[in-house]
């Protein structure tokens, strides 16, 4: 297999580092949420780019955690799918990875302190405690990661959780429609998580991990995975038929077959590599889905002014 992996190098290496797939599941709840606040008056722009900024800053630092603990724990190799490889494959220093993470994390506080002098200081017991997840995901002498816990707590850290603070921020408080809302977004986020244990499946029973998709074992994982996606869509359709959304959320419909590929290929394949497109269509919907429902929103308000 590893003829088939393509070894990063030069700046490369280190966007790869970053799982640049994943940082779409920190950009598109917080588009979302700040969308919702529409209603309520004008937008600060400065405030969403910094919430924006450390919420990806923080999404790159927990992937960084990930390579480094599964490094250290030795769940990573040179065959490994899915991981940055800046260790096993470009050799380069654990630590410096590891500082990497932490000094993304010191700048996330840093954007998250002017959040907090601009809003509330309540955003900085939450933010830390997302923080603390995000590390404790693979960090710490009992990773989430390695539980059948971490599809719930990244669903409500990087779903939930990124679309109300963006709307709290701008709007000082949160309502039942923004929690309504986020739902589906906790649903996407999960279903990426979900992507990455099936993918894993097999590789993660040797290193010793107890994931939701090794609990149940690999066919039922795939249609809990489609249950998310299932239940995302139709939840969106209920909120239009009976929550007092206009049509124009609808919009999320157009991602529909990503998903449905996504499931395709969890069905007719069973390594690493050939799952590996079921990977990025997981991370499209939820990326797709945020911001069509966002783009609604936004023709919502321009329409009913």
């Amino acid at each position: 297999m590893q003829d088939t992996i393509k070894i990063e190098t030069g700046w490369r290496m280190w966007w790869q580092l970053t799982r640049p797939h994943t940082l779409t599941a920190a950009f598109a709840p917080v588009f979302l949420g700040t969308m919702l606040a529409l209603p309520f008056g004008q937008l600060d722009f400065l405030l969403f780019a910094a919430m924006l900024l450390a919420s990806v800053f923080i999404q790159m630092a927990t992937n960084m955690f990930n390579e480094y603990y599964d490094f250290i724990r030795g769940l990573d190799t040179e065959d490994s799918v899915g991981i940055g490889g800046t260790i096993v494959r470009n050799k380069v220093n654990p630590k410096t990875i590891l500082n990497l993470a932490l000094l993304l994390y010191g700048v996330s506080i840093l954007l998250g302190i002017y959040i907090c002098m601009q809003s509330s200081w309540w955003i900085a017991v939450v933010g830390l405690i997302s923080m603390a997840i995000g590390y404790f995901y693979t960090g710490g002498p009992y990773p989430i990661a390695y539980t059948p816990l971490g599809e719930l707590f990244s669903g409500v850290v990087m779903g939930m959780l990124l679309v109300l603070i963006a709307f709290y921020i701008q709007t000082g408080t949160v309502s039942e429609r923004a929690v309504l809302l986020s739902i589906p977004s906790v649903l996407l986020v999960a279903a990426i998580m979900m992507a990455n244990n099936i993918r894993d499946l097999e590789g993660d029973k040797i290193g010793g991990r107890k994931t939701l998709a090794i609990l149940f074992g690999r066919p039922t994982a795939i249609r809990i995975q489609s249950g998310f996606f299932i239940i995302a869509f139709a939840w969106i359709i209920a909120l239009v038929l009976f929550g007092g959304l206009t049509p124009w959320s609808l919009l999320v419909i157009l991602c529909v077959k990503k998903p449905i590929s996504a499931i395709k290929i969890f069905k007719n394949f069973e390594l690493p590599l050939q799952v590996m497109p079921a990977m990025k269509y997981t991370a499209q919907t939820n990326t797709f889905f945020c911001l069509l429902l966002a783009i609604g929103l936004l023709i919502e308000h321009l329409t009913t002014k």
